[in-house]
């Protein structure tokens, strides 16, 4: 426990100086392609890269995944998406568990070298909710999103407001343009010493190479990302497959340029099960340090 509190969740929050949790991709699919995602609309999802890509569901899209982070900490997502003619309304949640350990207060009789379990767990958590308006006419959506954000360690907590906005252009099923600024505001007060959501600026483009509804799929998205305080970013991605009366796989693949002292591979893998309206998801990233690599589920549905 003294290992976690020192090193793993300092660490881990310094990432974004408000928590990990807003640089962690929201969807298993995104984290499958580089961590591109303003620009992949139509699933419940899209709402932690972009609110305005919710606009392209049909009536209702559902999202969920997990994964086993760094140095047992765990990950989790879910997403809600309905849309009913030009309006889209959604909300979601990602969480970063640090875990728990008893607490035990030491005993006096054996000079502090045992202790007794007290039946209180000490526990870490981030976490961010998000929920979003979006309001679509033609090709165009325009989106907002309010966000609250909490980090959590043992009875200390800290927590903070912001808000997204979003724009989405969708040609069809050809292509779309994604523009997102994520963590207007954020702060979260003097008693996280100036911490805040990092403000982020994205931008991206995906495109399908044949038709979506066809047998086979191709499609590529990039994204440029300008992180407050930070380098800019560029992400890529592929995903391609072959499905037949809507049931096949698919795999991708995706590159982020990152820095040089960072741990996180450049590369990430992943792939999915296609049954019709349901998307099983997985992504996998590797890590030089601390435990090695990340592998991440999750599902889709939107009918």
């Amino acid at each position: 426990m003294a290992v976690l509190l020192a090193v793993v969740v300092p660490g881990l929050r310094a990432q974004s100086g408000g928590g990990a949790v807003p640089a962690l991709p929201g969807s298993t699919r995104s984290a499958g392609l580089g961590g591109a995602g303003v620009a992949l609309i139509g699933d419940a999802g899209a709402l932690f890269a972009n609110p305005a890509g919710i606009a392209a569901i049909h009536h209702l899209a559902i999202e969920a995944s997990v994964e086993p982070y760094l140095a047992g900490t765990t990950y989790s997502a879910a997403a809600i998406a309905v849309r009913t003619g030009h309006v889209a309304w959604g909300f979601g949640a990602q969480a970063l568990d640090y875990g728990s350990e008893p607490v035990i207060v030491p005993d006096s009789a054996s000079g502090g070298r045992r202790g007794t379990p007290t039946g209180a767990s000490f526990t870490s958590t981030d976490l961010l909710a998000t929920s979003g308006l979006v309001y679509r006419r033609g090709f165009l959506a325009l989106g907002g999103a309010v966000k609250y954000g909490r980090m959590q360690i043992g009875d200390w907590s800290a927590d903070a407001w912001a808000g997204d906005v979003g724009l989405a252009v969708a040609v069809f099923d050809i292509m779309a343009l994604g523009v997102s600024v994520q963590n207007l505001g954020g702060d979260f007060g003097p008693a996280a010493q100036g911490a805040r959501l990092p403000r982020r600026t994205r931008a991206g483009l995906t495109m399908n190479y044949v038709d979506p509804e066809g047998t086979y799929r191709l499609l590529t998205t990039v994204e440029g990302q300008w992180p407050a305080r930070s380098p800019a970013q560029l992400a890529t991605g592929v995903e391609g497959g072959v499905v037949t009366r809507g049931v096949g796989l698919v795999g991708r693949v995706g590159f982020v340029t990152r820095s040089p002292v960072s741990a996180a591979s450049r590369w990430t893998v992943g792939g999915g099960v296609e049954l019709r309206r349901l998307h099983l998801d997985y992504a996998y990233q590797g890590f030089a340090l601390v435990g090695g690599g990340a592998h991440r589920i999750g599902v889709r549905w939107a009918p």
